[in-house]
């Protein structure tokens, strides 16, 4: 036995006889922050785990119910001469065609759809906001090999190509991406929100008896279709519609990016659904690219969406007696210089609509 252990020996006899307790041997101390630490990054792991799975089955589920719904344009852009192409902005070109078969209460289709509804969405490159311009389907313009006629007119006789050709020729910007929905689309739309509200700036009655006051209206989609469509209740016909568009596309924005949609899994569903299955796109506007554009965007509010009118001169009348509406060419000029330097915001400050 060594003398140290010996000692420590006598030492505890020692300490026994007089009755004190003997040493407890020290226990290592337990770090219970440390372990609780531990234990919530674990299940913090797992649940953004269960988290990613469930966010990329969703997102899947999204893509499937985007690409089964949508048809995808055959040859959409015109060959050719064409508008060099922006860098970093994007002009995507909107189309909402009419099948109604049994009536044209306007009495001007000139043979298969109509366009009655054109918009540009220019998307800047600093993705601060977008802005969307209507034309008005009546605007007097050159429609290549066609001449000069009302550019819903390009619709009907080249359906998306000759639409697109037109809009590029008459700006000089070159369009990126073109989306056609059916105005039954805006229905699907509408509903798959809840409903959607808008302000008009009169009070009319649409054809068919729907009543909308002036200010703030509640839309379901039959209502939606009805408010977008009117235009024979107006005395400026189709300027008040137009203005009437703008407030429903302003109104699914507001709807889209409301906190009730954006924590409703099944209500984004439903809405990607109802716009798909009337929605035609280039094979360009996947849902990758749909994805990818949203992305860029995600800091925006509805209050960035821009609404104004390619710039008019009043109207005239063709020598064959049809109505239509002139375009401000001077206007119309300096806007397309703007958006093809990305500046539409500066345009819009100095030519206030």
């Amino acid at each position: 036995m060594s003398e140290r252990r010996a000692a420590r020996l006598a030492h505890l006899a020692d300490l026994a006889a007089e009755g004190a307790p003997a040493p407890v041997r020290k226990r290592r101390r337990k770090r219970p922050f440390l372990v609780a630490l531990l234990a919530t990054l674990g299940s913090l792991v797992g649940v953004a785990a269960v988290i990613a799975i469930v966010a990329s089955v969703f997102v899947g589920g999204l893509a499937r119910s985007y690409d089964a719904g949508k048809d995808v344009i055959a040859d959409p852009f015109p060959s050719g001469s064409r508008p060099a192409a922006s860098t970093g902005a994007e002009n995507i070109l909107l189309i909402g065609s009419d099948s109604r078969a049994q009536d044209d209460p306007d009495g001007d289709r000139v043979g298969g759809g109509r366009s009655d509804t054109l918009m540009l969405a220019h998307v800047p490159a600093d993705k601060r906001g977008v802005y969307l311009m209507s034309i008005m389907r009546d605007s007097w313009v050159d429609i290549p090999g066609h001449g000069t006629a009302k550019i819903n007119a390009a619709y009907s006789w080249g359906g998306v190509p000759l639409t697109v050709q037109t809009v590029e020729q008459l700006l000089d910007v070159r369009i990126d991406h073109v989306a056609e929905i059916d105005f039954r689309g805006f229905k699907g739309m509408t509903d798959a929100l809840g409903g959607v509200s808008v302000r008009s700036t009169e009070a009319f009655t649409a054809r068919g008896g729907e009543q909308f006051t002036r200010g703030a209206n509640q839309l379901d989609g039959d209502r939606a279709l009805a408010f977008v469509r009117e235009r024979s209740a107006f005395a400026d016909a189709d300027h008040t519609r137009v203005r009437n568009q703008q407030a429903f596309m302003r109104g699914i924005v507001e709807g889209a990016l409301s906190r009730d949609t954006l924590t409703s899994p099944g209500r984004i569903q439903d809405f990607v659904a109802a716009v798909s299955e009337h929605l035609s796109v280039d094979a360009g506007l996947d849902f990758r690219t749909l994805v990818g554009l949203g992305w860029s965007l995600r800091d925006i509010r509805a209050s960035d969406l821009h609404t104004f009118t390619l710039p008019t001169a009043g109207g005239g009348t063709s020598t064959d007696g049809q109505s239509y509406v002139a375009l401000n060419t001077l206007e119309v000029q300096s806007l397309s210089q703007s958006l093809r330097s990305d500046d539409v915001a500066r345009w819009l400050a100095d030519n206030p609509r």
